[in-house]
């Protein structure tokens, strides 16, 4: 048996049987169901008539193209740039008479990939409003061009996860959405770099099938999936494949024709992320299983190699049908060459033998190989490349893969050089963004930071929540729904992701403009609200709380606090209860919501309005579509399940247009309990946060971390009579740690007094009510000169972006 996993193999290797048999005339049937939640592919006919046309059109004619150097010096956010080096891009015709392989013949092919380029387009961060060396496909663009000038037989592929994720994603989709004919900015700069084909990714789908539809209709490149299906017709809803022939040339300088079978996958959880738009109408099948039945259908039509686009993670060597991660097993299906997987944003290989995933048996990391095949997984935004270099040889009359190595190369962070042909095609999509992110909405009495977001309760979790109580209470208004308590849910989405010390939210006091908004809510997700039940809330928060480590209270030593494995995103803190958290208790749930200690609890002391909650009390709880349709403890038993008009980000721009100065500071509603008092407990975080602490004892500044830009810190226990009076440096009161139904009472008094002075202030306003316009000149102004006519325009996009909201969905 050779290296590659077979324990894991299902029903459909029936499927492949019957696939090779019938060759390209044939139906496939699946015949496992996918049990992912709301997954059905059980019994799933992919028509004959799919696959047939999906053979027909798959050969493209031959070509090689070499592009020259195109490096060039870009300034922050104009785009005016200068060439180092020549800037022009060439297509070439191979002059060799293409050849006929013969016995033994070699040919040295390299694959390139990018992976979760989420519209980051230009070398720029928008939540930051200045220019960004990490990141960018116009930084890429330059290690492509590196690449191809070290073997120019090359195979250029994205993975998916592209025209989402910045403002630019929403630019695009919402304030100046793709119109027909006009080429997606992400897409038209693929094309012009040379790339041979794309797959989706799971956020391809955030903005509807619609829109999605419209964008590919104007795109050139051949976007490949084998897994999502059209419910009605059951026909592939995209191309399931393509069979790109290219002209390489070998080591002696000969022409050979490499025909290269293309496809891919998406995770079948797309279902309950985007359920508003895809339920009914599309159907997912379970991924290793939608490749294995194109492998042989691929072959057939004349596949020398096959690549898989897998827009999935790696996961581990455990295999269950229509999990969300399974590039590991991708790789280990008979016939498949090379993986360029993504979709977790993180990296492999390592190179040198220490990456997470060397952990599971058959994973070289030092020549980049799952199983004997070569993987590439490429981080996030731009800021690597996947290279996969072949061996091939020529023998039994086929292309056989001799010899492989995989590696990532990391962009040159510390220069400015970007390409110019992607910073031309991005030039008005980036500058309409631009003015666009920098339209004022308000103003803050105080910062809104993420830096202690995972140990204490949070002012940029706090914004969010009071946002969507504040919008429920209005959509809900005369409805059953308004006479139950309502409460709301959000999480940290930058509190150093994935060992990145930049991914923090800050927002200085002051000004507060879209991009800030969009720092704060990174995701294109859709309000909704779930009736769920005291003890479904306490599920839902002991969910939660596998954000920590469990501490051992007998030892004196340090200790790390925060579970690194645990994605920030699922650290829900639910606004409008109390409760604390007694992390010294194993957790009840992993990380992916499985029961690992039945009868384990960590949640202590959840009340509402100073009164302990019952099992059997009822709640309407805020959140987004995310969690709604995902399989969340506790929010699985929602008895109600409604997605409301506006997006979760422009909520937020509504609740500040309307309060027009904001107080984000937290009502600290969740604590430890002093089972931690005493202990050294440790965490890292941006390292610069050290500056925020000096009236703060709950945590201590320890040094600067081995990981850039980290620094250490300590997490001190502190009993207060009121956390709020800690930090604004005042003297403690009581040394007792506040009961549920004092914080509540304090609670209240501050809401109350909030109340008064926001009618205060707008009765104030009423007498003077300043223009957005004129405010909007207080924001500091960088990159590109603000224009009045587009500012007004901006301006007026603010004001019809609800309207659009609402039309849209």
């Amino acid at each position: 048996m050779s290296q590659k996993n077979t324990h894991y193999r299902s029903k459909s290797a029936l499927l492949l049987t019957l696939l090779t048999a019938a060759g390209l005339g044939v139906t496939v049937k699946a015949e496992e169901t996918v049990t992912s939640s709301s997954v059905t592919s059980a019994q799933t006919s992919l028509s004959q008539t799919s696959v047939s046309e999906a053979t027909s059109s798959a050969a493209t004619s031959a070509e090689t193209t070499a592009t020259t150097d195109t490096y060039v010096a870009t300034e922050s956010a104009g785009l005016e740039s200068a060439p180092v080096t020549a800037a022009a891009s060439l297509t070439e015709t191979n002059t060799n008479q293409v050849q006929t392989p013969v016995e033994g013949q070699t040919l040295d092919v390299r694959i390139l990939g990018t992976t979760d380029l989420h519209t980051n387009l230009v070398n720029y961060d928008y939540y930051q409003d200045k220019a960004s060396e990490k990141i960018g496909l116009a930084k890429t663009a330059i290690l492509i061009s590196q690449a191809k000038a070290e073997n120019s037989n090359v195979i250029l592929v994205d993975n998916g996860d592209t025209i989402q994720g910045t403002p630019l994603g929403t630019y695009k989709a919402i304030v100046d959405p793709v119109d027909v004919g006009e080429k997606h900015p992400m897409y038209a700069a693929l094309e012009a770099l040379g790339f041979d084909a794309v797959t989706l990714g799971n956020h391809e789908f955030n903005y509807g099938l619609d829109y999605l539809k419209k964008v590919l209709a104007n795109n050139q490149l051949p976007a490949v999936n084998a897994n999502v299906l059209d419910t009605q017709s059951g026909t592939f809803l995209f191309d399931p494949y393509k069979i790109i022939t290219k002209t390489f040339t070998d080591p002696k300088g000969q022409g050979l024709s490499l025909n290269i079978g293309i496809t891919g996958i998406v995770p079948p959880q797309i279902l309950n992320w985007d359920k508003a738009n895809l339920e009914g109408k599309v159907t997912v099948l379970d991924s290793v299983q939608a490749v294995e039945a194109m492998v042989p259908v691929m072959k057939a039509a004349g596949a020398d190699i096959i690549l898989v686009l897998s827009h999935s993670g790696i996961g581990d060597d455990q295999y269950d049908v229509g999990e969300e991660n399974v590039g590991y097993q991708i790789a280990g299906i008979d016939g498949v060459d090379a993986v360029v997987t993504g979709h977790s944003h993180a990296e492999f290989p390592s190179g040198n033998g220490t990456g997470f995933y060397e952990k599971y048996r058959d994973v070289d990391g030092v020549n980049g190989t799952i199983t004997g095949t070569p993987v590439v997984m490429a981080g996030k935004y731009g800021d690597h490349l996947g290279i996969i270099d072949l061996g091939l040889i020529y023998q039994d009359g086929k292309w056989q893969v001799a010899s492989s190595h995989a590696e990532i190369r990391k962009v040159d962070d510390k220069s400015t050089v970007a390409d110019p042909t992607v910073l031309a095609i991005a030039k008005e999509a980036h500058e309409g963004t631009i003015q666009y992110v920098r339209q004022q909405v308000g103003t803050t009495t105080a910062p809104i930071n993420s830096y202690f977001a995972l140990v204490k309760d949070d002012p940029s979790i706090q914004i969010v929540n009071n946002a969507q109580i504040w919008y429920a209470q209005q959509e809900l208004a005369g409805t059953p729904e308004a006479s139950l308590p309502i409460l709301s849910a959000a999480a940290p989405f930058k509190a150093g992701t994935r060992g990145d010390a930049t991914a923090y939210t800050d927002i200085p006091a002051g000004p507060i403009a879209i991009k800030n908004v969009a720092d704060l809510y990174l995701y294109d997700n859709v309000t909704a609200i779930l009736k769920v039940t005291g003890a479904d809330l306490r599920e839902w928060l002991e969910m939660s709380a596998g954000q920590f480590n469990q501490v051992d209270p007998t030892v004196t030593g340090p200790q790390d606090i925060i579970n690194t494995n645990y994605r920030t995103y699922n650290f829900d803190v639910i606004d409008g209860l109390t409760y604390q958290y007694d992390i010294t208790q194993p957790n009840k749930y992993d990380i992916n919501g499985n029961t690992l200690n039945p009868a384990a609890s960590r949640l202590r002391n959840l009340s509402y309005n100073g009164s302990p909650v019952t099992d059997d009390q009822e709640f309407i709880v805020v959140t987004n579509n995310y969690r709604a349709n995902g399989n969340f403890p506790g929010v699985r038993n929602a008895t109600l399940n409604q997605l409301l008009n506006l997006e979760n980000r422009q909520v937020i721009i509504n609740y500040i247009l309307n309060e027009n100065v904001i107080n984000p500071s937290a009502d600290h509603n969740w604590t430890f309990t002093n089972s931690i008092a005493g202990l050294d407990l440790r965490f890292l975080t941006a390292d610069k946060a050290q500056n925020l602490i000096v009236n703060d004892p709950s945590i201590t500044y320890l040094g600067t971390a081995s990981s850039d830009g980290f620094g250490v810190f300590r997490f001190n226990y502190v009993e207060l009579a009121d956390q709020t009076s800690q930090e604004a440096g005042q003297a403690q009161g009581s040394r007792g740690a506040l009961t549920a139904q004092q914080r509540a009472v304090i609670h209240q008094l501050a809401t109350r007094a909030y109340q008064e002075t926001k009618k205060a202030r707008l009765a104030q306003r009423k007498k003077t009510e300043p223009s957005l316009l004129s405010v909007q000149a207080q924001l500091p102004q960088t990159g590109t000169t603000d224009s009045t006519l587009l500012s007004l325009i901006g301006i007026g996009l603010i004001s019809l972006l609800p309207f659009l909201k609402a039309k849209k969905r």
